[in-house]
């Protein structure tokens, strides 16, 4: 029982740590135009063994000789097995290709999460209104009006104006937005204008939350979520990198003309040739260090979404650990 506390817990920060490297590492490499690789670990298994021995001997090999020994061994043993599984394939498809399901996006608001921090990084477009994206294939600036929208979906959403329910709609469950009472005027125009952008219908309180560029009717929000490949690459963008590299086009120019003080909230991504000595998370890439501070508390929980962000692509269907045999002998 001894083994159970220190192995639980030391097991369980070393793959913490582990995981935060290695996420940071692959925003680092989509910076650099490498391809991320993801590992996971399936399993770990331990094994301990104790072996002790004493020998003794006496003996007389003549009348003028004495001879005597005594002797002892001790081995112990720390055998552990990790298995791990990396993503490739149907799998890396599956998890990292694969558009965030509306539902699970709007899970996230109703646990908690910042709605203008969540739309930020996981969505498209709103019934149209585009986000931005520091993507080189796709880069562009947010349409007008997103980042205005944000910041009336965050002030409805801290008065707890807006919730998600699950609605029977014929054979299938959808996600219903309900818009309740506002408890001010302030905040009834600030729900009136929302509607407005949306393109919603005034008096009605009940919308359908689907997937899509936009919405084939005035009940409906259309999100265009993003994959979670797509949410690592827009985050790549704000990678800092030596600026010899980008004139050497070893690494993707960042996206011009920042949109005032939004960004302000993104991560922050250090990069220095030197190992920094306060670092929340720090990985080494082609003679660089990168890490983000841990006095910068937005950053850090940036990232720790973005990892939370990892489990819930995980769907139906998960390829079991591989099956061992381990001996539980003595």
């Amino acid at each position: 029982p001894g083994t159970v506390a220190r192995d639980r817990f030391d097991y369980n920060t070393a793959i913490a740590d582990s995981w935060k490297r290695q996420m940071l590492l692959n925003l680092v490499k989509i910076r650099y135009g490498d391809a991320p690789v993801f590992l996971d670990v399936a399993s770990i298994t331990n094994q301990y063994s104790f072996e002790s021995e004493v020998r003794g001997t006496l003996g007389w090999s003549s009348p003028s000789s004495n001879d005597q020994t005594l002797g002892g061994t001790g081995r112990y043993y720390d055998r552990p097995t990790i298995t791990y599984m990396p993503l490739s394939g149907e799998t890396f498809a599956r998890r990292l290709m694969k558009p965030v399901a509306p539902q699970k996006v709007m899970a996230l608001v109703e646990g908690g999460y910042p709605i203008d921090l969540v739309f930020r990084l996981m969505v498209h477009s709103v019934n149209g209104i585009r986000n931005q994206f520091g993507g080189t294939a796709r880069m562009r600036q947010a349409d007008p009006g997103f980042f205005p929208l944000l910041a009336k979906l965050r002030e409805v959403q801290a008065a707890g104006a807006v919730t998600m329910r699950i609605k029977e709609v014929g054979p299938q469950a959808v996600l219903i937005a309900v818009f309740s009472a506002a408890p001010s005027a302030e905040l009834a125009r600030t729900m009136s204008e929302i509607r407005e952008a949306l393109n919603l219908q005034e008096g009605v309180n009940e919308f359908q939350v689907v997937y899509g560029s936009a919405a084939a009717s005035d009940n409906e929000i259309a999100l265009a979520t993003r994959s979670v490949f797509e949410v690592l690459i827009d985050i790549s963008s704000t990678v800092e990198v030596p600026a010899e590299h980008i004139a050497e086009n070893r690494a993707s120019p960042v996206l011009t003309g920042a949109m005032k003080d939004f960004d302000r909230q993104l991560i922050r991504i250090r990069a220095a040739s030197e190992q920094p000595a306060d670092a929340f998370v720090t990985v080494q890439y082609r003679d660089t260090w990168f890490w983000i501070d841990d006095r910068e508390f937005a950053s850090k929980g940036i990232f720790s979404f973005l990892l939370f962000v990892m489990t819930l692509t995980e769907s139906e269907g998960q390829s079991g650990a591989p099956v061992l045999t381990i001996s539980a002998g003595g």
